[in-house]
């Protein structure tokens, strides 16, 4: 049997993997891939290259749903960002989608003024990216089933960093645990829970709900602060001093968003 041992290692370790890497993974990835601009041109150049070039070829490319946010007119960051949400199946489909949209030869030319963007006019200031993986209690993608005009309709995208490792790690807990049930029950519309893995703001988790219109949205969570569910799990012992810093944004979906 002592002998055996390192190949089971090795055998178990080829199995993590594969599930990790494989189309098979059991639960989805997500990539936020955020615009910074500074002016109107930018954002319209954004938004040719994302409606005309992006999204027709991660369609064309396996990859279903793409979702395109932009702050409401509210919130601090209104005109300065564009929000871009990618789920994907699996890792091996992230890793492998930039090599192919250089083969996609109408990528390639519909997305032609954004790619070949001269030094001196840039479509944007600056990317910033996060790369996120679906929690266990919510492991797959799921569209909203929120309808009306999509200039009304509100995606609160929520960060939730904590001051260390293990406080982080009791969040996520807690959210497996109870609260993605709360927030299903009701009604929230969540699109993903998921775990942070490469980010800014490291270590902290992500979600985004839905809501028709923000009187919807105030009212959600005016029910979710007297929920008798919410009060039992907010005040068990290991789930105190989780969360260091909330950080919410509320978007709006454009017209070309899959979702």
């Amino acid at each position: 049997m002592k002998k055996s041992t390192p190949f089971l290692i090795a055998l178990f370790c080829i199995f993590l993997v594969a599930d990790l890497f494989g189309q098979g993974s059991k639960r989805d990835f997500y990539e936020l891939r955020i615009y910074h601009i500074e002016n109107n041109n930018q954002e319209k150049q954004i938004d040719a290259y994302l409606q005309n070039a992006l999204l027709p070829a991660m369609h064309r490319n396996g990859v279903a749903k793409v979702g395109v946010f932009k702050p409401v007119a509210s919130q601090p960051d209104a005109g300065k960002k564009v929000y871009v949400l990618i789920p994907y199946k699996s890792m091996k489909q992230y890793l492998a989608l930039p090599a192919k949209l250089d083969k996609d030869s109408n990528y390639l030319s519909d997305g032609a003024s954004y790619i070949n963007a001269p030094h001196d006019n840039p479509p944007y200031k600056r990317i910033e990216n996060a790369l996120l993986h679906a929690f266990t209690g919510s492991p797959r993608f799921i569209e909203s089933k929120v309808t009306g005009p999509k200039k009304d309709r509100i995606y609160e995208l929520r960060s939730y960093e904590a001051a260390t490792e293990r406080l982080y790690k009791q969040k996520v807990k807690m959210f497996n645990e109870g609260e993605i049930d709360i927030f299903a029950k009701l009604g929230f519309n969540a699109v993903f829970y998921a775990e942070t893995l490469a980010g800014a703001n490291m270590p902290n988790l992500m979600y985004m709900t839905t809501f028709a219109d923000m009187a919807s949205r105030d009212a959600h969570w005016k029910a979710f602060g007297s929920d008798p569910d919410w009060d039992k799990l907010k005040v068990i012992e290991e789930y105190q001093n989780t969360v260091s810093k909330n950080d919410g944004r509320l978007l709006y979906p454009t017209d070309y968003s899959d979702f």
